[in-house]
């Protein structure tokens, strides 16, 4: 991106803050002014005061000197104060900003990007631009100004002088010129570095737990380690560069103050200038190359800050893949009819992975969706949700094609437990009120009760205000994924989507929250993905689906009496190892005499009934 572009749209950021800014330019004009005096009341008192013994006038000048300084130092104070309030909102709404467009991007945007990067941007980078803004931007304006003042100064005290001083100007030009790409390049790099030491501190925290289960703790260090290094090298990189470049322009300042010693030594020898114009003319020259040094240092911040405004301004300009169509509508309140028809999705859309899928679910009705690990399950309810647009065929739900209502109405008659669960930072309460955040604690601790979490959230210190960590942290998997479906089950959708929402939980959990199911199913058409094949037996539908294709269709019944069937195959093993696995227990004998095999389907596939008395007595995660 050009950099007058984004000069330009960073510049639009201060708009807003129009009346302090001219506050701050007031200030400035202050602050330049009373410097700018300062080396002309020298001049002065060398020249009418000093030499010519006058004491009275030097006090008079003395105290008009000190004036000056309180001036110069309240306008100092007004100009930063303002301008850091200015960078400092600036900042503010740039995160809000960027954040909000975070939440409006599709997962697609996700899939793509880490998660350590996408925070690099909205913390390091906008940091950068701030810097450029709370502290460059006050002195870049403030020297410019002296930078004319100076020059006006010289001109009118001594134009030989004054062409002396500007004669290595040219050089300062095209030496910024020459190190401009170098700038920018090397800076561009510092910023992606950052963003990769980020994400492999991201990675090496939040994956901790799997990090310290399978003793990649060596490697996670070497991980991190060369990211760090990465990150060193740039930032000496661009070091180097600024390394090069400020000792140039200083040397060609030093060559600059040269010629103003020998050239206005020889006029004052000469007579030509007075020995008060030549000490006012050297402390303006030295006011003249301050300037020039701030203002290369200042693109030096520019440099960085453009880099930053790239990232920043790339995100900004994502445009989300799933969004409402201008003339969306809003969806009435749903009976829970959904219909797939010929649906055909990829994530890369030259490689589908699922392939015209068709079926129908009618209100209130338990569809079930079975297959191995990457046949397509969790695909179809993510393009339900509208979670990713599909390619071809179309998805109703009581009769609207999802594509043509808002994604607001449609989100919000529909209760999602996803197969990762996730929990907030805060309370118990605040978690499963997240859905519905006018619902009261009686609404909150009844929901908790169908799916048997209250007796454990009751256990915890504070009870449902107790407070837990990041992603659920306290809470063992099962109490997580009970709380989520608390969650769920409070919003009271018309549609309900469980994927894989009960894979990690132990039996007496899992009847818990089974039995909790059967009353929610009642009054609503649920989409069920789940491993463990005991969740879906009394579902209306069963489709099973392999491959990215609807393979079979039909009850727990119908599809067990297919002898080669996948459903039955699937359901066959899934409980064939348990049986062995009873088989050569040392309770074996009690198991044969009680007849537990018999009278378990998790040791008989083809029973369709479970004897849920024998799972009594709770289990402890």
């Amino acid at each position: 991106m050009p950099d007058r572009v984004l000069l330009s749209r960073l510049l639009k950021h201060i708009l807003p803050y129009r009346k302090r800014l001219a506050i701050v330019m007031t200030a400035i004009m202050a602050t330049t002014i009373t410097g700018l005096i300062q080396p002309k009341i020298m001049q002065i008192a060398i020249d009418e005061y000093i030499f010519q013994g006058n004491f009275e006038g030097l006090s008079s000048l003395s105290l008009a000197f000190i004036t000056l300084l309180l001036v110069n130092w309240i306008s100092s104070y007004l100009q930063t104060y303002h301008l850091g309030w200015m960078g400092q909102n600036m900042l503010y709404e740039m995160r809000k900003r960027l954040f909000a467009h975070l939440q409006k991007l599709s997962f697609s945007f996700y899939d793509r990007s880490e998660t350590g990067d996408i925070v690099s941007r909205v913390t390091n980078d906008t940091d950068s631009i701030g810097e450029m803004f709370v502290r460059e931007f006050v002195d870049v304006i403030s020297q410019s100004l002296i930078l004319v003042g100076v020059l006006i100064m010289m001109f009118w005290m001594s134009i030989p002088l004054a062409l002396a001083s500007i004669i290595v100007v040219p050089l300062l030009v095209v030496s910024a010129l020459v190190f401009q790409s170098k700038f920018r390049a090397a800076y561009r790099a510092t910023r992606e570095k950052i963003s990769g030491v980020t994400s492999r501190l991201q990675e090496g925290i939040s994956g901790i737990r799997e990090i310290q289960s399978f003793t990649r703790e060596e490697d996670t260090k070497e991980d991190f380690r060369q990211a760090n290094i990465e990150n060193l090298q740039a930032n000496l990189q661009a070091t180097k560069v600024w390394g090069t470049f400020s000792p140039t322009v200083q040397m060609i300042s030093a060559i600059g103050m040269a010629v103003i010693y020998l050239y206005g030594g020889m006029l004052a020898i000469n007579g030509v200038v007075t020995v008060g114009t030549l000490f006012a003319f050297i402390y303006y020259v030295q006011m003249f190359f301050r300037p020039i040094f701030t203002l290369t240092n200042f693109y030096n911040t520019v440099q960085s800050a453009f880099a930053a405004a790239e990232r920043i301004y790339e995100i900004e300009d994502t445009i989300p893949q799933i969004k409402d169509e201008p003339d969306a509508v809003e969806l009435p309140p749903l009976k829970g009819e959904v219909k797939f028809e010929d649906v055909t999705f990829g994530y890369d859309p030259d490689h589908p992975i699922l392939y015209n899928i068709s079926f129908h679910a009618q209100p209130k009705e338990t569809v079930a969706l079975a297959g191995p690990t990457g046949a397509g399950k969790s695909t179809i309810i993510k393009l339900l949700s509208r979670f990713y647009e599909n390619q071809s065929g179309t998805i109703e739900v009581d009769g609207y094609d999802i594509r043509g209502v808002t994604l607001d109405s449609i989100h919000r008659q529909m209760g999602i437990v996803l197969q990762e669960t996730f929990l907030f930072s805060g309370t118990i309460k605040e978690n499963i009120r997240y859905g519905k955040l006018e619902a009261t604690d009686e609404e909150i601790g009844n929901a908790a009760k169908m799916i048997g979490a209250h007796d454990f959230i009751m256990q915890l210190p504070e009870g449902y205000n107790t407070e837990i960590g990041e992603r659920g942290a306290g809470l063992s998997v099962g109490q997580k994924q009970l709380v989520s479906f608390a969650r769920a089950l409070l919003r009271d959708p018309a549609i309900l989507i469980l994927d894989e929402a009960t894979s990690s939980i132990d039996p007496y959990t899992d009847l818990l929250i089974r039995r909790a199911m059967r009353i929610l199913f009642r009054n609503r058409t649920s989409i069920i993905i789940a491993h463990r094949l005991s969740t879906i037996r009394e579902a209306d539908k069963i489709l099973v689906v392999d491959d990215g294709r609807i393979v079979e269709r039909g009850k727990h019944r119908e599809l067990m009496r297919k002898k080669d069937g996948l459903y039955r195959h699937f359901y066959v093993m899934q409980f064939k190892e348990p049986v062995k696995a009873a088989a050569r227990s040392e309770f074996a004998p009690q198991i044969v005499q009680t007849g537990i095999a018999a009278k378990n389907p998790a040791m008989d596939p083809v029973d369709p009934k479970r004897d849920e008395s024998s799972l009594k007595g709770k289990s402890k995660e």
